[in-house]
């Protein structure tokens, strides 16, 4: 899987969950960045990236996320 295949699906995660079309991800973005990311929304879209990429994500590894890009980082190394 491809860092870009990550990116369009995180989107398409992040549009459902926030029900808005106009979020772009970028590496350096963070729940300050988005009106309304709180942590009722990290709980679906991480539940969300369980599902749409087939993997398990631990507490640890969750808290460990500080923005989209170590989320796509994570995404890739659990994917492969």
């Amino acid at each position: 899987m491809t860092e870009d295949m990550v990116y369009e699906r995180l989107t398409e995660i992040f549009h459902d969950v926030f029900f808005r079309d106009d979020i772009v991800l970028k590496p350096g973005l963070t729940a300050a960045d988005i009106a309304g990311w709180d942590s009722m929304k990290q709980i679906e879209i991480i539940l969300s990236v369980e599902e749409r990429f087939d993997v398990k994500l631990t507490t640890k590894e969750v808290d460990s996320l500080r923005k989209v890009g170590d989320l796509v980082t994570l995404v890739m190394k659990k994917a492969a």
